[in-house]
């Protein structure tokens, strides 16, 4: 079962392993929360990719996971980076990325962040509005550059997906029309300082059938042949990421092969270079968060579990109501029963898990919550002034920490 979300992940003998590296011992040595990530299993991810798409610029969407380490490894398999911020094209650099594999979206880009990604000379903006455009011709001019852009177009697909994760439907603030791009890629025509190298397009996150990829892909490819027979040189086609992952048994796990059959046949007579932008199905699966069992209440009708870890370790199932399969580190054959998994967070939503049939465990004991590794410790915060948690790699049975735990001090800037 649980090789189902990571193939490295296993029990041996009742304990927990990921890649031979014993849960439990990491829990012990490092405390909790702690954040653990499969290396192997990340690099596995980036490989299934380029064999999927073997001319394709593939470039690890860092808002999913924006430690360093994790980033370095993307680009030790030949990944670059989509950045959404300032802060992310500095992880970025600071991992190895070069500039010429760094696209930047975002719809509220500032002044101080667009002035750090020309002077970079990143490979391209994906530029969301008419006046961000202005703004750009505005501040590469006066830095004597040329920013190099496609303007991200919203298809109006719909994902099939969370609403608070889809991102190409009309009503979206993400891009600009489709039916009325081309409008916007003439008037750069107008502005001097900009080169217009590209088209983007990103529908949505953790989309688990591929077939909104295939008409959001016809819609682009068409817009592709307009640009081009007006004279625009198109030289890449950004289609994003947004692929799911499996969080439940029953849930499909689509694969970059299933992306590549579905979208590739309508990229023949495109001469443009393919780019796009996984990040959730590059680490989700990799990471597990681990967390301590400090008390279990039982209230009658209702059953808790209180662990160490809360809503400002993991946001997701608060947030988007999301599941994560939540397993004991120590498996030791229980009775099964009802509860809640709850945190240490002053808010009612601080819950990790609502009416979950888990096995029976005990306080000090430990639960490794599975796919864990996007957006996890990412979305983080240091709410209830708690720090905010560890991070670990470990490949092929050694370990490394990559983010020590947060004090006090650290903090409040106490030094």
């Amino acid at each position: 079962m649980l090789k189902e979300y990571n193939p490295y992940l296993e029990y041996k003998k009742g304990e927990l392993y990921l890649e031979g590296v014993s849960l439990k011992a990491l829990a012990e040595e490092l405390g909790t929360p702690l954040y653990v990530y499969s290396g192997s299993y990340i690099r596995d991810r980036i490989k299934a990719y380029k064999q999927a798409f073997p001319q394709a610029l593939i470039c690890y969407a860092v808002k999913a996971n924006f430690n360093p380490h994790i980033i370095a490894l993307a680009k030790e398999e030949g990944a670059g980076a989509d950045i959404v911020s300032g802060g992310e094209l500095y992880a970025s650099l600071k991992a190895g990325i070069e500039p010429s594999k760094i696209v930047y979206a975002g719809v509220g880009k500032t002044v101080k962040e667009l002035e750090y990604a020309i002077s970079s000379e990143i490979l391209m903006f994906n530029v969301e509005s008419l006046m961000e455009l202005e703004v750009l011709n505005d501040i590469a001019g006066r830095l004597g550059k040329k920013a190099r852009i496609a303007i991200r177009v919203n298809p109006d697909v719909d994902p099939k997906t969370h609403p608070y994760i889809s991102t190409g439907m009309k009503k979206s603030k993400f891009g600009v029309d489709i039916k009325t791009a081309k409008q916007e890629y003439e008037y750069t025509r107008t502005l001097k300082n900009l080169q217009v190298v590209g088209i983007h397009c990103h529908i949505g996150s953790q989309i688990l059938d591929v077939s909104p990829y295939i008409e959001a892909t016809q819609k682009v490819v068409e817009l592709y042949h307009q640009l081009v027979e007006a004279g625009f040189d198109i030289e890449y086609l950004d289609l994003g990421g947004g692929l799911g992952i499996k969080y439940k048994l029953e849930q499909a796990n689509p694969e970059p092969e299933d992306l590549a059959k579905a979208i590739l046949p309508n990229l023949r007579g495109v001469q443009a270079k393919l780019i796009l932008e996984p990040g959730r199905s590059i680490v989700g699966n990799a990471g597990i968060l681990l967390t301590q069992v400090q008390f279990l209440k039982d209230k009658g009708h209702k059953h808790f579990v209180i662990v160490d870890a809360g809503m400002n370790d993991l946001v997701r199932p608060a947030m988007y109501e999301a599941y994560h399969h939540i397993v004991p580190v120590v498996d030791e054959g229980r009775d099964f029963i009802k509860v809640d998994v709850v945190g240490p967070i002053c808010e009612t939503g601080d819950f990790l898990a609502l009416d979950r049939e888990l096995p029976r465990v005990e306080r000090g004991e430990y639960l490794a919550v599975l796919s864990a590794g996007a957006y996890g410790f990412a979305m983080s915060s240091h709410y209830n002034v708690r720090p905010r948690a560890c991070e670990v790699l470990v490949e092929k049975g050694s370990y490394r920490v990559i983010r020590e735990r947060e004090s006090y001090q650290y903090i409040f800037m106490e030094g």
